[in-house]
Order: C-alpha cells, then sequence, then structure tokens
C-alpha cells in the first residue's frame, strides 16, 4: 500500500515539475486563479451579488461552502493527505536518486492535510451551485428544451469545467496538491451541492438552529481532534511538515490552519443565521422595499463596497487564540453587515426620500 502510495505522489510530482518547466511564464495566471478559488471570494463577492438577487441561491452558497469545507477537514484529517511541496524532501522514494527539484510560491506552503484539494472542493460545489441555479432560473423546468436553451446549457457547464481545470492545475503548478487530490476535492464538492439541491429546509432555519448546528460542528471537530489526540494521533502533524520545509519562513500563514478555516467558516453561518433572523432584515429585504430592483442593486453594489473594505482588515496573528476570535467575529459580520445593516441603511435612506417627496 504505501509503496503503491509513494509510486501515485511520484507521477504527481512529476506533472508539478512538467507543469512548473512549461508553464512558468504563466505562474501569475495560477497564482491568481488559487487566490480566486479561495472560498473567502464565496463571502465577499457572490454571497452579496446572489442573495440580493435570489436569496435561496445566496443561502445556499453559504451552506454548501460552510458544510463542504468542514467536511473536507474532517476526509484531510482521516486521510493524513500529503503535500508535494514537503513530501519530495521527506520521503525516502528517492533515496537512491536524486530529489526532484520543485518551486515554491507564496501561496504553497499551506500548512493542513493535502487530500482532498480544499480550493477544488470548494470551487467545484459552489461553482455548481451558479451554474444550476442559473439554469433553473433561466430555462426554468419546461419542455420542450429549445437549440438556443441547449446552447446555454452546454455554454455553462463548458465554463464550469474550465474553471474547475484551471484550479485544478493551479494547485498541482504551485505543488500544493497532487493530482488526485484535486480531483477527489471537485468529485466532492459536487456531491455537497447535489445533496443541498434536495434539502429545503435550509431557507426556513430558525436562530435557535443555526447556533445548534455551529455548536454541533465545532464541538465534533474538536472532540474528533481531542480524541484522537488522547490515544497519540496529532492532527495538527503537518504543521512541522509545512515549518521544516517551506522555502520561506514568511509564507507560513496562519490563517490556512485547520482550526483558523473552521472557526471562519462557523463565523460566516452563525452571522448568516442572526442575519435572517434580526429585525432589520424583516424590516428591509422582507419589506414593501425588497421586491424593488433598485433596492436590491443598491444593496448589491453598497455590501461589495463595505465588505472589500472590511476584508482589509487582518486580525492580529501573534497570539492564536486572539486571531481565532476576532477571525470568527469577523466573518459573523460578513452576513450581517450585507443580509442586515446594509439594507435596513438603504430602506432609511429610501423610505426618506419617499417622505421628502
Amino acid at each position: 500500500m504505501e509503496n503503491s502510495m509513494d509510486a501515485l505522489h511520484d507521477s504527481g510530482v512529476q506533472l508539478v515539475q512538467y507543469l512548473q518547466m512549461n508553464y512558468m511564464s504563466s505562474q501569475d495566471w495560477f497564482v491568481f486563479v488559487s487566490f480566486a478559488a479561495d472560498l473567502r471570494n464565496t463571502f465577499f463577492i457572490f454571497f452579496p451579488i446572489w442573495f440580493h438577487l435570489c436569496e435561496s441561491v445566496g443561502i445556499k452558497l453559504i451552506w454548501v461552502a460552510v458544510i463542504g469545507d468542514w467536511l473536507n477537514l474532517v476526509f484531510k484529517w482521516i486521510l493524513f493527505g500529503q503535500r508535494p511541496y514537503w513530501w519530495v524532501h521527506d520521503t525516502n522514494y528517492y533515496h537512491n536518486v536524486s530529489t526532484p527539484v520543485i518551486q515554491q510560491f507564496p501561496v504553497t506552503c499551506e500548512t493542513g492535510p493535502g487530500s482532498p484539494s480544499g480550493h477544488a472542493m470548494g470551487s467545484a460545489g459552489v461553482y455548481y451551485v451558479m451554474v444550476t441555479s442559473l439554469l433553473t432560473i433561466v430555462l426554468g423546468k419546461k419542455r420542450p428544451i429549445t437549440f438556443k436553451k441547449r446552447c446555454f446549457q452546454a455554454s455553462l457547464w463548458t465554463g464550469f469545467w474550465a474553471v474547475q481545470a484551471c484550479v485544478c492545475a493551479s494547485r498541482i503548478f504551485l505543488a500544493a496538491h497532487f493530482p488526485h487530490q484535486v480531483i477527489t476535492g471537485v468529485l466532492s464538492g459536487i456531491m455537497v451541492a447535489e445533496i443541498f439541491d434536495h434539502v429545503q429546509t435550509i431557507y426556513k432555519v430558525s436562530l435557535k438552529k443555526y447556533i445548534y448546528t455551529t455548536l454541533f460542528l465545532f464541538s465534533f471537530a474538536l472532540g474528533f481532534y481531542l480524541l484522537l489526540k488522547a490515544v497519540g494521533v496529532d492532527l495538527l502533524w503537518t504543521l512541522e511538515k509545512a515549518k521544516r520545509w517551506c522555502a520561506q519562513p514568511e509564507w507560513i500563514n496562519i490563517d490556512t490552519t485547520p482550526f483558523a478555516g473552521l472557526l471562519r467558516n462557523l463565523g460566516i453561518l452563525l452571522g448568516l443565521g442572526l442575519a435572517l433572523n434580526s429585525q432589520m432584515y424583516k424590516e428591509s429585504c422582507q419589506g414593501k422595499l425588497g421586491g424593488q430592483v433598485t433596492f436590491r442593486l443598491c444593496c448589491i453594489i453598497a455590501s461589495l463596497l463595505v465588505l472589500h473594505l472590511f476584508d482589509s482588515f487582518k486580525p492580529p496573528t501573534k497570539v492564536e487564540m486572539i486571531f481565532y476570535s476576532l477571525s470568527f467575529c469577523k466573518s459573523a459580520a460578513v452576513p450581517l453587515t450585507c443580509v442586515g445593516i446594509i439594507p435596513y441603511c438603504i430602506s432609511q435612506v429610501m423610505n426618506q426620500r419617499k417622505k421628502v417627496k
């Protein structure tokens, strides 16, 4: 089993070398794709747009992204996946030959296990939701499907798979993942999105259930970590690998650690629950102005601008607990801002203008 995994990893390293040797001129593109596939962009860009265009899609995006990334964390802790940038130095597979040379980049040195790829899984789940939602909105469920509709359908799915191919190639080029890890990530992301396509209860969840869900997800992950640690299995074994083999110590970011991602995502989920059950949301998005195009467009524009400024705030990283706490609070504020505060403020301004007229 170990020999077969080593052979699989070796073939992955060869692909990393091939991409780096032949497409180094596209380095900036691969780095950009990896940045764009980060779930942060789902929360700060896709969610505000979709929520104010079609609330159900925005809500589904959050659930798919959060639950998908939580499952990704659990899978990573179970599978103990290696990453190319440290495996080539840490393995005994090359004891009779020279170790392959693969380059690292500022975004290479992620600190969690590698399988399945979080970027690939998150990207596949989020884009699958957006593509299927667009198809449902534009085409509906009526028959027959005309030639134009088929062309539209084909173009969306072609775009979807093109994005996934770029994300997978990017993660391999950057030596952050092996090929089998990104393929597993894409398939897992699609599976999570497909499951939530048949779950209707997420659109009418009470605040109490949001709180219980958040507590359950956190307690399960923490309990799983502590249980295995008690029997001598350290689920943070990858931190030592990353610190030892990363080319530049400053490239190691606490933001990529397993618990950082967990708390960031749980903050988003709890914040969505607080926002959807707030009086501000009920008086604005569910009020008389909620159905007006002008109101929704103003909410989208204002949300994107405010969240862009908001994202520039980076919690201090010197003390881990402070970083995790502030990261959780920052994430919770994202849906609160674009679902509750901004729509409420815009509705108040628009109502005041009506009274003046």
